[in-house]
């Protein structure tokens, strides 16, 4: 019997084009002085997209229109959120953009935008700006307008988000390099991991600590209580991709990559997107990791035969072989270096599930 098609994902749309949308609908009902139920925008990959509008209020002075952010099939924490725009008259020509509730201010240095402004990216500044000058010169209107993008709730969601410790404080951001949100998609973590950098760098962060996860990230903290909390990067599971970006500002001097056995054993045999799916876990590589470290024949045997890399370090951890994980950290040290090319120190921290350190080395590696 045939199997079903697997139904494809869904895409969502950016709180940018929610914000801008939202723009377009509020600045027709000003103009036109009629509610808007919906807005169609130009999107940046050049396709269009119409935006239903949940509300829609105007005065002779001001239009108020919001949407409900549709993120697709995308785990998306802004998903369902109500983002408004409100367009205000101004007698000097030209479109003035800023946050109200819920969209959050920029406090640190490090991000596309600058400190003290609203924490709107710079593609959706630009998006709303030009959709704006689009609605005005289509209706011949010579005065300018101020918008001023809210999120009701948005101060709440931001705390499942990085933007306090990137210094974006009372609320979301408001994003988007595409207008669309594909599901899954790893470019926004790819994002979040440079924004973090880029912070990091610009407050005088000389050493990095990446972690694969919460658990990984709690143990990094424990081991450098005195590091600020922007030195604490989660980079999932873009091991390779994040030392690069690492490695692009000279003022990083050391970085530390803190993770769990599973993971590190496949960078340790050189995998650097180490995701559950990436590869699978190489037995005879951690065989002869384990062999390098002094254990005997007939525990080999039992890592050749083992179904995970948790197993094989329960193993080795209730046998007393301390030296198997001092090998394989130095292995990712030395597969991390040879990814960047050297020119800094690298330390990796295998830890377990509780938190408990299982092994932690240091290398440095000269530029090539």
């Amino acid at each position: 019997m045939k199997e079903a098609a697997e139904k494809p994902m869904r895409y969502g749309y950016t709180t940018g084009s929610c914000a801008t949308a939202a723009a377009k609908a509020a600045l027709l009902s000003l103009i036109l002085q009629e509610k808007q139920t919906e807005a169609t925008i130009t999107l940046p990959i050049g396709q269009t997209a119409t935006f239903r509008m949940e509300s829609c209020e105007f005065t002779a002075d001001m239009g108020v229109a919001g949407t409900i952010k549709d993120g697709g099939d995308d785990p998306d924490a802004t998903h369902g959120a109500l983002i408004y725009s409100a367009v205000h008259w101004k007698e000097s020509p030209g479109v003035e953009l800023d946050g109200g509730i819920g969209v959050g201010r920029v406090t640190k240095p490090g991000l596309p935008v600058p400190i003290g402004e609203a924490a709107i990216n710079p593609v959706p500044r630009r998006m709303i700006v030009e959709t704006m000058e689009e609605v005005l010169a289509e209706y011949e209107i010579n005065r300018g307008v101020r918008v001023v993008v809210s999120v009701p709730d948005g101060e709440e969601i931001a705390k499942k988000t990085l933007n306090g410790r990137l210094g974006i404080i009372g609320g979301i951001s408001i994003l988007g390099t595409r207008g669309i949100v594909v599901p899954f998609s790893t470019s926004a973590w790819k994002a979040s991991i440079v924004h973090a950098i880029n912070v990091a760098v610009a407050g005088g962060c000389d050493h990095l600590v990446l972690s694969t996860g919460g658990r990984s990230e709690k143990v990094g903290m424990e081991l450098y209580p005195d590091l600020p909390e922007e030195a604490f990067i989660e980079m999932g599971d873009f091991v390779g991709f994040t030392l690069l970006m690492c490695k692009k500002h000279p003022e990083v001097k050391k970085v530390s990559l803190i993770g769990m056995m599973g993971k590190f054993s496949k960078l340790a045999q050189g995998v650097l997107m180490v995701h559950s799916k990436s590869a699978p876990v190489d037995f005879g590589f951690l065989a002869r990791v384990a062999e390098d470290a002094g254990v005997p024949e007939t525990l080999k045997e039992e890592i050749l035969s083992a179904t995970t890399a948790s197993y094989v370090g329960d193993l080795m951890m209730a046998q007393g072989y301390r030296q198997f994980f001092a090998k394989l950290c130095q292995y990712c040290c030395d597969v991390g270096l040879q990814h960047v090319k050297g020119g800094l120190e690298l330390e990796t921290v295998i830890t377990t599930m509780k938190g408990e350190l299982l092994g932690r080395e240091s290398r440095y590696g000269t530029s090539n």
